[in-house]
C-alpha cells in the first residue's frame, strides 16, 4: 500500500493505494497554521489511515515550492517556506519520508498511470493560478543539480512579438515569464490590456465574443510557443496539462497545430493530453513518489 499527502496551503489531502493504484483510503483535514502542530496533525493522519487499512504503508509527500538545494529547506512554499518538512515528518514517523514538488508529483502520477502511461518521457504543466512543469524520464522524477527541473514557468515566452516586449511583470522580479502570460491570472489581465474588460479566465474562455475569441487565440499562440520551446529542449513523448485552464477543450486540438512552426522537426509525434486524474493528480503521485520507500519504521 502506498500513502501520498498532498500539503496545501489550506487543506492536506491524503490517499492510500494499492499497488494497481486502486485507491483503499481517502482523507482530508484543514492545514494547521502553527508548522509544530501541521506536522504533528500530518503525521497523525498518516497513522490513523495505517490504522484504517491494516497495514504499514510506503510514505511520499508533495508540496508548493521546493526543498533548496543548498539548504535542504522548503522555499516558495507559504508557511512551510524554510522548513526541514522531511526530515521533520521523518522524525515524528520513525522512518524516512520522501517529499517532492506539487507540479513534479502531478507529472509522475501521470506518467506512472495516467495520461502519459508507457511513455518514456512525460512533461507535466499546471495551468492555474500560477504556471509550473515536471519532468519524468522512464518513471522517475528528475529533480535536476539545482532541483528546478521543469520550471518553465519562470522562462522568458519564446518568439515574442513587439506587443509582448518587454511583458508584465512576474513576481519573480523579472518581465515577460511564461507565467505571466499563460496563467490564469495572466489571460485574464491580457485581456484586460486589450479590451478594458475585467473577466476572469474562466469566463473568457467561456464567452464566444470577438474579444473573447481575439483572447483566446492569443493564448493559444502563446501556449504553443511556449510548449515548442519544451519539445526542442526536452523532446517528451507526451505533455500532459492540469490546472484549471486545462479544461479548455480546444487547445488540444489547436495548440499542436501551432507549434509545428516552432518545433525544429519535420515531423512531430509528441501528443498533448488532458490529466487522466485531474485534481487527484498530485495527491496520487505522492503516493508513487514513495512507493520504493520503506514502510517500516
Amino acid at each position: 500500500m502506498h500513502i501520498g499527502v498532498d500539503l496545501g496551503r489550506t487543506k492536506v489531502a491524503a490517499i492510500c493505494l494499492d499497488g494497481q493504484g486502486n485507491i483503499q483510503h481517502e482523507a482530508r483535514i484543514d492545514t494547521v497554521q502553527d508548522y509544530e502542530s501541521c506536522v504533528a496533525s500530518i503525521a497523525t493522519l498518516i497513522t490513523e489511515i495505517e490504522s484504517s487499512v491494516g497495514t504499514p504503508c510506503t510514505l511520499g509527500v508533495g508540496t508548493p515550492g521546493a526543498l533548496s538545494a543548498s539548504t535542504g529547506l522548503l522555499k516558495n512554499a507559504g508557511i512551510f517556506d524554510g522548513k526541514a518538512m522531511d526530515k521533520d515528518l521523518s522524525a515524528a514517523l520513525g522512518r524516512p519520508v520522501p517529499i517532492g514538488n506539487d507540479a513534479n508529483c502531478f507529472a509522475l502520477s501521470e506518467a506512472v498511470d495516467g495520461a502519459g502511461t508507457g511513455a518514456q518521457i512525460v512533461f507535466g504543466v499546471i495551468l492555474g493560478t500560477g504556471v509550473g512543469g515536471g519532468i519524468v524520464v522512464d518513471g522517475q522524477v528528475l529533480n535536476g543539480a539545482n532541483a528546478i527541473a521543469g520550471e518553465w514557468g519562470h522562462t522568458p515566452l519564446p518568439w515574442p512579438k513587439d506587443e509582448e516586449r518587454p511583458g508584465p511583470i512576474c513576481f519573480c522580479g523579472k518581465s515577460g515569464c511564461v507565467e505571466t502570460f499563460l496563467s490564469g491570472p495572466g489571460l485574464s489581465a491580457d485581456h484586460a490590456r486589450h479590451t478594458g474588460e475585467q473577466m476572469t479566465a474562466k469566463q473568457i474562455c467561456m464567452t464566444n465574443t470577438p474579444n473573447c475569441r481575439a483572447s483566446m487565440a492569443r493564448y493559444e499562440h502563446r501556449l504553443a510557443r511556449a510548449l515548442s520551446g519544451i519539445i526542442n529542449v526536452l523532446d517528451p513523448d507526451v505533455i500532459v496539462l492540469g490546472g484549471g485552464l486545462s479544461n479548455i477543450e480546444q487547445i488540444y486540438g489547436n495548440v499542436p497545430k501551432l507549434w509545428t512552426g516552432f518545433v525544429t522537426s519535420d515531423h512531430i509525434a509528441t501528443k498533448l493530453r488532458k490529466a487522466e486524474y485531474g485534481d487527484a493528480s498530485g495527491v496520487r503521485g505522492a503516493a508513487w513518489l514513495g512507493k520504493n520507500a520503506s514502510p517500516h519504521r
